[in-house]
């Protein structure tokens, strides 16, 4: 395949198998890509690494990828400033890149305390310009499933009369999919994980409750409630805060009584 178009610098296409599909606690398990030089060389690399986490069924059942096929694999980091050298001074392109490979990536480096730059990087995001070209909105919908406008687009009523119709159409258009509620939810919270602000703080109850974000990220909640409970107590104050996060910052510190006042930290 020859680019239609010149470049001044290398353009690395990329794409990435994970664990699943949380920015923050998720890993790479393959990376593959093809770079293009401004002199019509070609590269292409596939590598598989071992994620230190087991690989959930679901995802497994996307990329085919098993515990076993990256059991003697090498830890991302292992490779990780080869990777770094050989993406310097280049752009990126892939689909879905910008809202996923590119951001997942940057955790990952992260884990092994490289920074990845991505100023003065162009990005070309296929996605983005399949959903641009070809609008993914109710009214499209209706007429890829139904084959009818969409009349009574932006009203309440309407949308939703045309979204349940839609539901109708794509149930019938693919027979492998779930036909009832709760396999319909799994197939949607598995392309796209519905998170709190509960679970952007901390991991699940049955987990521990470890802060995901914040300066005390990667510590128990226990331990900041036993050593640094200023914290939890600015978390308690904060205005913004949701109100789930502080019932669970409250049971923390053992609190009966609403907090007073505010603070900025």
């Amino acid at each position: 395949m020859k680019l239609p178009f010149q470049l001044d610098r290398p353009l690395v296409f990329f794409d990435l198998e994970t664990t699943g599909l949380d920015l923050k606690n998720d890993r790479i398990i393959e990376i593959a890509f093809i770079k293009w030089t401004p002199h019509g060389d070609i590269l292409e690399r596939e590598r598989r690494f071992n994620p230190g986490m087991p690989i959930p069924p679901g995802a497994t059942a996307v990329h085919g990828i098993t515990d076993e096929d990256v059991a003697n694999a090498v830890e991302f980091c292992r490779v990780a400033r080869s990777l770094v050298e050989m993406l310097e001074g280049c752009d990126l392109a892939g689909f879905n890149v910008r809202r996923f490979d590119i951001p997942l990536l940057i955790e990952e480096f992260k884990r092994c305390d490289i920074d990845f730059v991505m100023a003065g990087r162009r990005v070309v995001d296929m996605q983005d310009i399949f959903h641009c070209e070809e609008r993914r909105n109710l009214s499209a919908a209706a007429r890829f499933y139904l084959d009818r406008e969409h009349e009574e687009a932006h009203t309440a009523l309407g949308d939703i009369r045309t979204s349940a119709a839609v539901l109708g159409g794509q149930l019938e258009r693919y027979p492998h999919l779930p036909r009832d509620l709760d396999g319909l939810h799994s197939y949607c919270e598995e392309f796209r994980p519905t998170r709190t602000e509960l679970d952007r703080w901390f991991s699940p109850e049955e987990e521990g409750r470890v802060f995901r974000k914040g300066k005390h990220k990667g510590r128990s909640l226990a331990e900041v409630a036993a050593e640094a409970p200023d914290y939890l107590q600015w978390m308690i104050g904060a205005s913004d805060m949701d109100s789930e996060v502080i019932e669970v910052v409250r049971t923390a510190l053992d609190l009966d009584e609403p907090a007073q006042g505010s603070a900025q930290r």
